[in-house]
C-alpha cells in the first residue's frame, strides 16, 4: 500500500508525463478491449456445434487446379453409415444457404420470410437441436409436416405450444403447399454457422427430384458424427475415394471439416484449407498487440527520457538504504497504477463506443465482465503495466548515488540507443498501419468499381411466390408481363440461381471433340426471358434466347467454358446434358458470378418461361416511384406475401461485409496507433528540448538563427524516421503481398503507395516535434543561461 501511495505522489508531481503516459496507455487499451470482444465473439462460432461433426467437402479437379466444394451425392450417408464402423450417425441436409431466395410460411392472418432446410433421418443423431414443443420426428414420418423455430412459432401463433398441429402453407417452389406443424425446436443462436427456421424432411425433396438418389448428384450436404475414440486418419483415408468407389466416372476426393471449424477454416484452395476468417481474427490480434507496443513504447521511451531528473531521487533513496528491488518494485507500482487508471478510461471509452463499433461490425458486443472476460481484461492490463515499466524500473534503479548526488551523471550511450530503437520501433509500425491502410482502401475501391461484365446499377430483384406447376407458372409470367408495361421500368426478367456465387453445378456434359476422360464443373444458371438484355451482359458470338417453344433446348455458355471445352465456332453445334440435347446459340462474354477471390468459372445459361426471382432494372430518376408501383402489382397478384425487394448492387456489396468491416475498423485503429506514436514523439520532443536548453541558449548567442535550431532538433526525430520507413517498407509489402494473394483480382503494391505513406509519416513527425522545436528555439536565451 505504501508504494502504491509512492507512485501516486510522484504521478501527481509529473503531471505532464503521466498525461502523455494515460493517454497513450489509455488510447491503446481502448484499442485492445474492442478487438479482443470482436475475436471473442469471432472464436464462438460455430462453437454451438457438437464434437466429433465433420462436414464432408467435394475436391473436384478442374483445368486450374482443385475445387472445393460443400456439396455432395444424395446417396452418401447412408452408403457411409452402412459400411464404415468408425461412423456413430450421417445426415444428410439441404442447407438454407442452398435455396437462392427465402420462402415464405403463411398462418390464417400472418406471412412470414424464413430460411427453410431439409434434414435426413439422421439429423437428431449428428446435431443437438433440442425441441420445445411437440415431436422432433413427426416431419420425418411424414413428408407433409414441418418443424419450426420457437421464433416463429411465437410471431405466427404467440407460443410454442400454440403452434403445433396447426396448418401452414410453405411457399417455395416446387415445395410450395399445405403443412402441418408437428414440433417447435429452440431458436438457432446467431453463432449457428448455417441459421435456419423450417425444417422438413429431406425425403419430400428426394420426391420432388429424384435426381437426389443418384451419386452423379451433388447438392445436399452430408454431415458425419464419429464414435467417440474412433481412428480419425483411418477415417480420413476410407472417406477419401468413397464416392468413385461407388460410381467410377465421378472423380472426386472427400475431405472431413470439423464442423464447427467451417466459420473460421472454411476457405480452401486447390483442395487444402488455407484459411478463412481466422485470418482475420489473426490480423486483428495482431493490430491490437502492435497498438498496445506502440503505448507501450511510449511509456518507455518517456520515462527513460526523464531518467536524468530523478536521479537524485534514486540516489537519496538508495543512500538510505533502498535496496534495488525496493525501487524496481516502485517503479513497476508507479506503472501499472498508470495502466490500471488508463483501463478504467478505456472502459469508459469504450462503453461510449460499443453502439457504433457494433454498427459497422455488424455485432452486438458488451462488456459483461464475466469471469472469463475479466481475468482477460485484468491480465493484459497487469502485463501491460510490466510491459512499459520493466525497462525504466530496471534502468533507474541501476543509478550510482555518487554520481547522482554530485550532478555527474550523464545519460549513458546504451540508454541513448535504446530511446532510438523505441522510436524507430514506434514510427516503423504505425508506417505498416499507413501502407496496409491504403492498400486496403485501394483493393476494396477495385471491388466496389470494377466493371464485372454486366451493369449492376438500378437492377432490383425480389422473390415471387410460384410453385412449379403451370398455373404458377402462368400466374408469374402475366406478373412479368404486367411489370414490363410500367414506364419506370426499362426491362424485366427471373432468374433462380444468383449472380453473387449461388448456383448449381453440373459436370455430366458431353460435347463434339470432347477429349476421353476430360471433365468441366460448368456453374448452371437457370434464367428467364431477357436475362442477358436486363442485366446488360454482352454477346461475343451468336443471340441470345428466341421466344419459342424450343427455346428450353438452347444453351449460351461463357467465354472460359467456350475456351476449356475446345470448341471453335460454337454456334449451332450441340452439347448434350441430363440425357437432352442443347444447341449452343450464343456465348457471352466473361462475366463475374462469383465473388473476386475466385476467377471467372466456365458457366452456361439454360432458360424456362420463368423463374421464382424476378429481376427488374429501373429507369434512373424515379426509382422509388416504381418501386412502390412494383409493390401495388405483386399485391394485385399475390396478396398476401410480403414483398422485399434489394438492388442487386447491395448484394454484391454484401459479399464483401467482411472485407468493408476490415477496412473501416483498421483505417480507425491505424488512426489511433498514430495518434498514440504523435503522442509519443511529442513528449519526448519536449524532454530532449528541455535537456539541451542551455546547448539552444548558446548556439543562439553565438548566432544560430531559429531555423538551424530547428532543424538541429528536428532533425535526429526525422533521421529516425526515415530510418524506420526504410525497415518497415519491405515487411509491409511481403504481408500485405500475402493477403492480396486471397484475391484473384487484385491492386498492385505501387510505389506511389509507399511514396504517400512515407511523406504522411514525415509529415507528422515534423509536425508533432517542430512545435517543440520552434518553441524551444524562440525561447529567450537569456532565461537557459541565468544559471550558469
Amino acid at each position: 500500500m505504501t508504494v502504491l501511495k509512492m507512485a501516486w505522489r510522484n504521478l501527481l508531481k509529473e503531471r505532464r508525463s503521466a498525461f502523455l503516459n494515460l493517454a497513450g496507455l489509455a488510447a491503446g487499451l481502448t484499442c485492445t478491449l474492442l478487438i479482443y470482444l470482436w475475436i471473442r465473439d469471432e472464436m464462438k462460432m460455430g462453437r454451438v456445434h457438437p464434437e466429433g461433426v465433420y462436414q464432408l467437402m467435394a475436391n473436384y479437379p478442374q483445368e486450374d487446379g482443385i475445387r472445393t466444394i460443400a456439396n455432395t451425392p444424395g446417396p452418401l450417408a447412408d452408403a457411409i453409415s452402412a459400411e464404415l464402423p468408425e461412423v456413430q450417425a450421417t445426415a444428410t441436409v439441404l442447407q438454407a444457404s442452398w435455396f437462392p431466395g427465402r420462402g415464405v410460411l403463411f398462418s390464417k392472418d400472418r406471412a412470414l420470410k424464413v430460411r427453410g432446410q431439409f434434414a435426413g433421418p439422421g439429423y437428431f443423431s449428428v446435431f443437438d437441436c433440442p425441441f420445445v414443443a411437440g415431436d422432433r420426428l413427426s416431419f420425418l414420418r411424414n413428408k407433409e409436416t414441418l418443424a419450426v423455430s420457437e421464433d416463429v412459432a411465437v410471431r405466427l401463433f404467440g407460443s410454442a405450444a400454440a403452434a403445433v398441429g396447426k396448418t401452414v402453407r410453405w411457399e417455395l417452389g416446387e415445395f410450395s403447399g399445405p403443412y402441418t406443424i408437428g414440433g417447435v425446436f429452440r431458436t438457432p443462436t446467431r453463432y449457428e454457422t448455417e441459421p435456419f427456421d423450417v425444417m422438413a424432411s429431406f425425403a419430400l425433396f428426394v420426391e420432388k427430384r429424384p435426381g437426389m438418389k443418384e451419386w452423379t448428384n451433388s447438392d445436399p450436404g452430408t454431415f458425419v458424427r464419429l464414435r467417440p475414440g474412433a481412428d480419425e486418419a483411418a477415417f480420413n483415408r476410407k472417406i477419401k475415394y468413397f464416392i468413385t468407389a461407388h460410381a467410377p466416372n465421378v472423380k472426386t476426393e472427400l475431405v472431413p471439416l470439423l464442423y464447427a471449424d467451417k466459420y473460421l477454416f472454411g476457405t480452401f484452395e486447390n483442395g487444402v484449407v488455407t484459411g478463412g476468417r481466422v485470418g482475420y481474427v489473426r490480423l486483428f490480434a495482431l493490430i491490437g498487440a502492435f497498438i498496445l507496443l506502440i503505448a507501450c513504447v511510449n511509456f518507455t521511451n518517456l520515462s527513460t527520457a526523464r531518467s536524468m531528473t530523478r536521479a537524485k531521487e534514486v540516489a537519496v533513496k538508495k543512500t538510505l538504504g533502498a535496496a534495488r528491488s525496493t525501487l524496481i518494485a516502485h517503479f513497476l507500482a508507479e506503472s501499472i497504477l498508470l495502466a490500471f487508471l488508463a483501463l478504467g478510461i478505456a472502459i469508459l471509452t469504450v462503453e461510449l463506443l460499443l453502439p457504433a463499433f457494433n454498427t459497422f461490425s455488424g455485432k452486438t458486443l458488451a462488456l459483461n465482465f464475466d469471469i472469463p472476460q475479466l481475468a482477460v481484461i485484468i491480465g493484459v492490463t497487469l502485463l501491460t503495466g510490466l510491459l512499459a515499466g520493466s525497462y525504466p524500473a530496471v534502468y533507474l534503479s541501476g543509478f550510482q548515488p555518487v554520481g547522482a548526488l554530485k550532478g555527474s551523471l550523464k545519460a549513458s550511450s546504451t540508454e541513448a540507443g535504446v530511446r532510438k530503437g523505441l522510436v524507430v520501433t514506434q514510427v516503423a509500425l504505425s508506417a505498416m498501419f499507413i501502407v496496409s491502410s491504403l492498400v486496403i482502401y485501394r483493393q476494396l475501391s477495385l471491388i466496389r468499381h470494377r466493371d464485372l461484365g454486366y451493369n449492376r446499377d438500378h437492377l432490383v430483384h425480389f422473390e415471387i411466390p410460384m410453385e412449379m406447376d403451370s398455373v404458377s407458372l402462368g400466374r408469374a409470367e402475366s406478373f412479368l408481363g404486367e411489370l414490363r408495361t410500367l414506364p419506370g421500368i426499362a426491362d424485366v426478367s427471373s432468374y433462380y440461381h444468383t449472380l453473387t456465387g449461388q448456383h448449381g453445378n453440373i459436370s455430366d456434359f458431353t460435347w463434339p471433340g470432347k477429349p476421353a476422360g476430360k471433365t468441366i464443373d460448368f456453374a448452371n444458371l437457370e434464367v428467364g426471358y431477357r436475362f442477358l438484355e436486363t442485366t446488360g451482359m454482352k454477346l461475343k458470338e451468336g443471340r441470345s434466347f428466341s421466344y419459342t417453344p424450343n427455346s428450353t433446348r438452347e444453351i449460351v455458355f461463357n467465354e472460359t467454358a467456350i475456351r476449356q471445352m475446345g470448341l471453335k465456332d460454337p454456334v449451332g453445334k450441340t452439347i448434350r446434358f441430363w440425357g437432352q440435347d442443347r444447341v449452343i446459340v450464343g456465348v457471352v462474354r466473361d462475366f463475374h458470378f462469383e465473388s473476386l477471390y475466385q476467377p471467372v468459372k466456365p458457366c452456361f445459361f439454360q432458360v424456362y418461361p420463368a423463374m421464382p426471382n424476378a429481376l427488374v432494372r429501373l429507369r434512373a430518376g424515379a426509382e422509388q416511384e416504381t418501386l412502390a408501383q412494383i409493390q401495388a402489382r405483386y399485391q394485385q397478384f399475390y396478396r398476401t406475401a410480403p414483398f422485399e425487394a434489394t438492388f442487386l448492387d447491395e448484394n454484391y456489396q454484401a459479399q464483401y461485409a467482411a472485407e468493408m468491416r476490415i477496412g473501416t475498423l483498421s483505417f480507425w485503429f491505424s488512426a489511433l496507433a498514430i495518434l498514440i506514436t504523435c503522442l509519443g514523439l511529442f513528449g519526448l520532443a519536449a524532454f530532449t528540448a528541455q535537456r539541451r536548453k542551455k546547448e539552444i541558449g548558446i548556439r543562439k548567442v553565438i548566432g544560430a538563427s531559429v531555423i538551424s535550431v530547428t532543424l538541429l532538433l528536428a532533425g535526429d526525430f526525422l533521421r529516425l524516421s526515415l530510418l524506420a520507413l526504410v525497415l518497415a517498407f519491405p515487411l509491409t509489402a511481403w504481408a500485405l503481398h500475402q493477403w492480396l494473394s486471397d484475391f484473384a483480382y487484385r491492386v498492385d503494391l505501387a510505389p506511389d503507395l509507399f511514396v504517400l505513406a512515407g511523406g504522411i509519416v514525415v509529415v507528422l513527425t515534423l509536425l508533432t516535434v517542430g512545435y517543440q522545436s520552434v518553441s524551444a528555439a524562440l525561447a529567450n536565451p537569456v532565461k537557459s543561461l541565468k544559471s550558469e
